[in-house]
Order: structure tokens, then C-alpha cells, then sequence
């Protein structure tokens, strides 16, 4: 959603959430609301909207008498979409990127391994579908084309698992995706044989080949980890 569809508030979250999450305001730093209210030339009732937000993430908390704190990393909701949006656009990007890379290189083996097994028809067919979009948006520097057949080919994968736990992750893995394009972190055009092994992947489901498609998907990961220590040492 864009800042102006969110309205005042989102304008605020915009510059607030990255703050944040860049350190700019530390662990334990207090924030005052009328402060940035009148920093930000909003009202009150925009501002407290703002916090409310940062508070589901969060990544602060309001205490009366002292004012709206800034919480420790390791309390933050790190799985929320917008805060890893956050990261991914501030000087962490490289370790966020690594972190989650490698939460997928834990997850997504076991779900196509799942999908292998519980694939509808139909989600064979998008699979397939997704794959050839790869194919044809892999040459010519068409990394946004590819971004979305890759996100809704590993949007697919999850869901056909079969595991709601898993399906949920389909917005990280989005985001991961999303950001190693925009911020630069990927080839001009994708590497070949990470093109192939979705095709094969895509084949292996469909034939119901569970440990097949376990396979393909942890070489899929290991090779976006050994892109990021070319392109995000």
C-alpha cells in the first residue's frame, strides 16, 4: 500500500518505522508524541494512529507518564512484512537479507516436499505456470516481470503444502524476493540454473515427487545464499 493510500499516518510510518529499525532512535529511547506531531505537522489523533501501528509491530511501546519507548530488537515482530521492508531498505540489509535466506533454505525444502505430496491439480497447473513465466522474463533485464512470476511460484509452493504455518511465511519470502531486486542485491538477469531448477521443481510436484522437490528447492536455496556472498558480503 502506498503512503498516500495510508494517509497522514502512513507518511509518518514511513519515516518513523525505517528510523527505527536503522538504530536511529536506540533501544529505550523515548519518543514524544506532541513532539513529532508538530515535527511532522500532524494532528494528535494521526500521531497516535502512527504509534498504534509501531505498537502491533512492536516496536515501541506507550507508557503513561513517560511516553511512547522504543523496544529492544529482540522483541520486534521481524516476521511483519513492513519491518522487513524497513531493514531490508537500511545499511543491515546484507546480515536481514542472510537471516532470512536462510530461514527459507529451513522452510521451503520441507514444504515442496509437502506440495509434492498435496498439490491440487490447479495448483500444479499455476506452478507450471509461474515456472514458464520465469523462463520467459530471465533474459533482457526483466527483473520485475521475473519478480512476480518468482513470488507467485514460491507463494504456490507454500500454500500447496498443505501447512497454514508455512502458507502464512508466503509474505516473507515475498518480501525477501522483493527486496534483493529493488535494493540491487541480484544479477541483471537471473542465474540460469536457478531458472532450470524451478522448472524441474515445478515438474517434481506435479509428478509427486516428494523428495525430488525437496531436493531441487534446498540447491534453489543454496544458491541465493552463494549470491549474496557475491552481490551482499
Amino acid at each position: 500500500m502506498t503512503t498516500l493510500g495510508r494517509g497522514l499516518h502512513g507518511r509518518v510510518l514511513d519515516a518513523l518505522g525505517p528510523a527505527i529499525t536503522a538504530g536511529e532512535y536506540p533501544p529505550g529511547s523515548v519518543l514524544r508524541t506532541d513532539e513529532l506531531a508538530q515535527r511532522f505537522d500532524v494532528s494528535r489523533s494521526v500521531m497516535r494512529e502512527a504509534v498504534r501501528v509501531l505498537e502491533s509491530m512492536h516496536l515501541v511501546e506507550s507508557r503513561r507518564r513517560v511516553g511512547v519507548t522504543v523496544r529492544p530488537k529482540a522483541e520486534w515482530n521481524v516476521y511483519d512484512p513492513q519491518v522487513i521492508r524497513w531493514r531490508l531498505a537500511g545499511a543491515d540489509r546484507p546480515h536481514q537479507l542472510r537471516s532470512l535466506t536462510v530461514l527459507r533454505s529451513a522452510i521451503e525444502p520441507v514444504a515442496a516436499g509437502l506440495a509434492a505430496r498435496n498439490a491440487t491439480a490447479e495448483q500444479c497447473a499455476e506452478l507450471t505456470e509461474c515456472a514458464l513465466g520465469m523462463v520467459a522474463n530471465s533474459r533482457g533485464h526483466q527483473l520485475e516481470g521475473y519478480l512476480v512470476h518468482d513470488v507467485a511460484f514460491h507463494r504456490v509452493i507454500l500454500t500447496a503444502s498443505g501447512n497454514e504455518m508455512f502458507a502464512r511465511l508466503g509474505d516473507v519470502v515475498a518480501e525477501v524476493l522483493a527486496g534483493r531486486t529493488h535494493h540491487e542485491v541480484m544479477f541483471e538477469d537471473p542465474d540460469p540454473a536457478a531458472v532450470t531448477l524451478h522448472v524441474r521443481l515445478a515438474e517434481a510436484v506435479r509428478e509427486g515427487d516428494a523428495d525430488r522437490a525437496e531436493k531441487l528447492t534446498r540447491e534453489i536455496t543454496v544458491g541465493a545464499l552463494e549470491e549474496l556472498d557475491i552481490l551482499a558480503p
